[in-house]
Order: C-alpha cells, then structure tokens, then sequence
C-alpha cells in the first residue's frame, strides 16, 4: 500500500505540473501580414524585420501577402485573413484612401488591426488599434531645416535670388508622399526665394525616379536642388544627373529619405548631400504590441520610432553600422 500510496503521490505531482505548464504555456496567434511590395531597399527591410520577429516568436504564426504596389491585392489579402479567422492583423496601406469598407469588415469580425508605417485616411483610423512607424510631416521638416542650413552655410541663399528646386515625389496618395511633401513646404514658406519648380510622381522607385529627373533635366538644366521622397528615388536621380554630364551632390544638392546604405555610399561619395532616416526595423515593435495586446493591455494610438539624419558630416561614420 505504501508503494502504491508512492506511486499515486507522484502522479498527482506529474499532474500539478502539466496542469502549471498548460497554464503557464502562450496562446499561439495567428498573424495576418500583407504588405505593400518590395519598391525600395528600405521597404524589403521592413518587410524582414517583421517576418523575423514573428517567426523567431513560438507564439505567434504568420500568414504573408505580398501585394506588390497593388491596393486591390492588398484588400483580397485583408479579407482572406478574415475569413480565416486571424488573431490580428499587421498591414501597411498602399494608398491612404479606399480601405473604409475592408477594414470596417475586419472591425466586425473583432480582428484588431496595426498599422506598420504609413496610415490610411484620417476617417478610416479609428478602424484601426495603433499605428507604429515615422511622423513623416517632421521628416520633410527636418528635410527643409538640413537645406536652410545648408545654404546659408555655404553662401548660396542671400534670401532673395531665387532657388530652383525640384522634388520626387512618392506614390501618390501615400500618407509619405502627402506628409513629407507637406512638412517641406512648412519650412519653405519661411523662404519666399525657394521655388519649388518641378514637382511629380516617382512612385518611390530608383527606375522612375531616374526617368522623372531625366525630364526634369531636359525642361531645366538649371536646378540646383533635388528633394526626393525616398532615397531609391534620389539614387535614381543621380544616375539621370550624371548621364546628363552633371556632377550630384555639387551641382545640384541631393536630399534624400529613409537612410538606406546606398545613400550612405553616395553621400562618402560626395554625390549626395543629405538623408533622412525613416527606420524600418518595426518588426520587435509590431511583436511587442501584439504580446501587449493578447495580455490585454491598451496600446496607445501612435508609436514612434527614434531617428536621426546623416550628410558629409556623420555618413562615413555610421556607414558600416547600416542594416539596410
């Protein structure tokens, strides 16, 4: 009887343990993550930088789309997450218009959404839970305070002749185009003299952006200062610039966004003169909002990120440190 009074104790312990590890054991989600495509170096960044985290989390379960700059793919993909019950999902609009009836489809299946980057429409945000990434009105701010600086640092703006300017936009109707493009002009309207001349559509992409300042060029050879949306742009640009027998960097300031290591190369090269850094790596953020939200926590409606800007100055230094 002793034995078996033995036997029956340390089952009951075998049980007290697996019922305290059942206990202690994370629910496992499933994560729905479409994401805008792969246009740029910094957005393929991003895009491991979530895949990584959710993946290397034992917790969690990825389901990927990739829309490839097709908003119609991107809400087909929104809804088969849906339909397949996800825990939450991750996404990063395209455009910010259109997504009302898709994510107020979400909200009714009680599937929170967090946005990693850039938003939808101002009316469409309160479908969504937060929104982790930029504040890219600052970054185009921060942009036109680097040129002020710049210029009169070098005794090129007296405050009164006027300087041409030229700017690649990104994809019309994202919330980076319409924000950084805003938040420049915040600070050019303190310089009546700059004249924002040229102004389109490069769809954030080194190909266009080539093929945009290559008509830029032909119309005004003249143009002193290029302010691109995004660095693949800019990138795209020199090549235009010095195909077109000038010199980027001196013959016309470059400006860039996002910080990527091949504008790092290009401003040690002296063929660009400025990037701002827009960090993609929100993967540990996304997981620990998600960690936050399965315990029930509030997650607060915006989540930024910490960044800088690097030129002639800081680039060859941090060159080496670049992840993207």
């Amino acid at each position: 009887m002793k034995r078996w009074g033995k036997v029956l104790a340390l089952v009951a312990v075998a049980m007290v343990v697996v019922s305290v590890a059942a206990i202690a054991a994370p629910k496992t989600w499933v994560v729905g993550f479409t994401q805008v495509g792969s246009e740029s170096e910094w957005r393929t960044a991003d895009t491991i930088s979530v895949q990584d985290s959710i993946t290397n989390d034992p917790t969690l379960v990825m389901v990927y789309s990739d829309a490839q700059q097709k908003q119609e793919n991107q809400i087909k993909a929104i809804r088969s997450f849906i339909q397949r019950k996800v825990n939450v999902i991750l996404f990063t609009a395209i455009v910010e218009t259109g997504y009302g009836t898709v994510l107020q489809e979400a909200q009714k299946a009680h599937i929170p959404i967090v946005m990693i980057d850039r938003p939808v429409a101002k009316e469409d945000m309160h479908y969504v839970l937060t929104i982790m990434g930029s504040d890219f009105i600052k970054e185009g701010e921060k942009a036109g305070n680097w040129l002020a600086k710049y210029l009169k640092d070098n005794g090129i703006d007296d405050g009164s002749t006027p300087i041409d300017i030229a700017e690649l936009q990104g994809t019309t109707g994202a919330a980076p185009a319409i924000d950084r493009a805003q938040g420049f002009r915040n600070i050019a309207k303190d310089h009546p003299n700059w004249q924002i001349n040229h102004s389109q559509d490069g769809d954030f992409t080194s190909s266009q952006g080539k093929q945009v300042m290559e008509a830029f060029l032909k119309a005004d050879p003249k143009i002193q200062v290029l302010f691109a949306h995004n660095d693949q742009m800019a990138l795209g640009a020199i090549q235009a610039i010095k195909e077109a027998g000038l010199q980027p960097g001196k013959d016309i300031i470059i400006i860039g966004m996002d910080a990527v290591k091949g504008m790092f190369q290009a401003i040690v090269a002296g063929e660009a003169n400025c990037t701002i850094e827009c960090n993609p790596l929100l993967g540990p953020q996304a997981v620990q909002a998600i960690h936050d939200l399965r315990a029930g926590k509030k997650l607060p409606a915006r989540i930024w990120t910490i960044e800088s800007q690097f030129d002639a100055t800081n680039a060859a230094a941090a060159l080496p440190t670049r992840q993207y």
